[in-house]
């Protein structure tokens, strides 16, 4: 497996931190700064925050100042109305085309995420829930689809990541999981939807209990 690039290693550091909240939303960040803490040169972080503000994270102000977005609870409601739409789609899609080799990852990546639902593995479950989910995309079949999915899990990563602190939550996705695995195996694209809508209702939920 060739090495990373400076840059995607540089993407990946930064995006963690925003992701899980250590860059805190709202909050500044200088290219100098964030390039000595974690040890890059100023070119690759750059780089990288071009890329995070391709992805909504960032924005990027005069005199390389760039702040982290904050979570707008509207916007995101918005993001979880299309996925609820094209989640619930791509599972549909899933039960009539995965592969058995497809069923055989979302069966063991919903294995992996069981041993991941402690607080201190979050970010773990974090990365799997991602991973669950592009391994639907794939299995649908449509390349377009899967691309507007991951943007829109990418806008929302976030918010989950907080939410995921809540009592009950972590364990509450891998059932959803496993329930929505268990539909595409058995090629039943109504529950495989149905269940996919469900969670990400359940996401949705989080955020109006969270209120403005």
């Amino acid at each position: 497996m060739p090495a990373l690039s400076l840059q995607e290693q540089a993407y990946r550091a930064i995006r963690g931190r925003i992701v899980t909240c250590r860059f805190a939303p709202g909050s500044s960040l200088v290219e100098a700064q964030v390039a000595e803490a974690l040890g890059f040169g100023r070119t690759p972080v750059r780089q990288a925050f071009d890329r995070l503000r391709q992805e909504g994270l960032v924005v990027i102000h005069p005199r390389k100042r760039v702040e982290v977005r904050g979570i707008d609870p509207a916007e995101l409601l918005d993001i979880i109305e299309a996925r609820l739409i094209n989640e619930g789609h791509a599972a549909r899609l899933a039960a009539a085309r995965a592969t058995p080799a497809e069923i055989a990852a979302l069966e063991d990546n919903v294995l992996r995420a069981g041993s991941a639902t402690a607080v201190e593995e979050t970010e773990r479950l974090m990365l799997l829930e991602q991973e669950f989910h592009g391994l639907i995309a794939g299995a649908a079949g449509n390349a377009v689809l899967a691309e507007i999915l991951r943007n829109l899990r990418d806008r929302a990563i976030r918010f989950w990541f907080i939410a995921a602190g809540q009592s009950g939550h972590r364990q509450a996705v891998v059932a959803q999981h496993a329930a929505i695995a268990a539909a595409i195996a058995r090629r039943d694209g109504e529950a495989a939807e149905a269940a996919m809508r469900g969670h990400i209702g359940d996401l949705r939920a989080s955020v109006l209990q969270q209120g403005p």
